[in-house]
């Protein structure tokens, strides 16, 4: 039988069964002294066992459920899979390995991000008169602050230093702030044909700057990591609003190469990681 068919088409006995592999692992790493960091007052690994313990508990099922609520069930389940596919595998922009691997990805990035900052360049010719402006001055430095990101990532694969990682974590929080502050001059365009145009192309940029904040976010220190933050004046939670959550997990999904659903999971989970963090 077709391993991924199986467990597509069973979900709660095979997500079941994967929590109770996860809790038996718990287990014995905690018996082996081995805690994978701190979670507030505990450890990583007995963190993930609760979690995994009280998932267990939720796909218990009452033998007496209707058709419409077990196909209900089944739904949701299904949906779970995904869920624990997300925290299970390694997340491309979540968990960089180490400097190297997330200078390079963000030079993988290069072409999706050029494209992108091109299409905001042009967007302005297709916006009311009025609004082209307004615009163009919101997204002018778009150019210069995406060329100069992928060339200190180039620097750093070519000499590995931290002033050049230093340099890197400060330009990506002054890129997010370019994009942040230009999606909340956008958002006030009134004319919506214009509004919409203008949005969908900084959304483009925002996506990818996002994709390698969380990517930077995930190799730096927590002294870092609030420095970067206190530099962060414009926070993502003020431009949550005019984010269109499906077209960043269709970007990340096509820059991947991963199913849909698992996208949704990366960009909710990196968007919540950063809002943590201070951004």
């Amino acid at each position: 039988m077709n391993t991924v068919s199986n467990i597509w088409n069973h979900p709660k006995t095979s997500a079941a069964g994967l929590l109770i592999a996860i809790v038996t692992i718990a287990g014995v790493l905690t018996q082996q002294g081995i805690d994978l960091g701190h979670a507030g007052s505990g450890t990583v690994v007995t963190l993930i066992g609760a979690l995994a313990t009280a998932l267990l508990g939720l796909f218990a099922k009452d033998p007496f459920q209707s058709q419409a609520t077990q196909s209900s069930a089944n739904a949701t389940a299904k949906l779970g899979v995904w869920a624990l596919i997300a925290l299970l595998l390694p997340l491309p922009f979540l968990t960089g390995c180490s400097a190297t691997s997330v200078a390079q990805d963000i030079v993988n990035w290069t072409p999706a991000l050029q494209s992108a900052v091109a299409t905001v360049d042009s967007t302005a010719a297709l916006l009311a008169p009025a609004d082209a402006p307004i615009f163009a001055v919101a997204t002018v430095g778009f150019d210069a602050a995406s060329n100069l990101l992928v060339n200190q990532a180039n620097a750093y694969l070519a000499n590995p230093s931290a002033s050049i990682l230093a340099q890197i974590q400060n330009q990506i929080v002054n890129f997010q702030q370019q994009v942040n502050a230009s999606i909340l001059k956008a958002a006030k365009i009134v004319d919506p044909a214009s509004q919409k145009l203008a949005l969908a192309a900084v959304q483009a940029v925002a996506t990818i700057v996002t994709a390698i904040l969380s990517l930077v976010q995930s190799i730096s220190s927590k002294a870092a990591l609030v420095q970067m933050a206190a530099h962060s004046t414009v926070k993502l939670a003020a431009v949550e609003p005019y984010l269109d959550h499906t077209q960043a997990a269709q970007i990340v999904a096509v820059h991947y190469g991963e199913p849909l659903p698992l996208a949704r999971l990366q960009v909710a989970q990196s968007e919540q990681d950063q809002l943590l963090a201070g951004f």
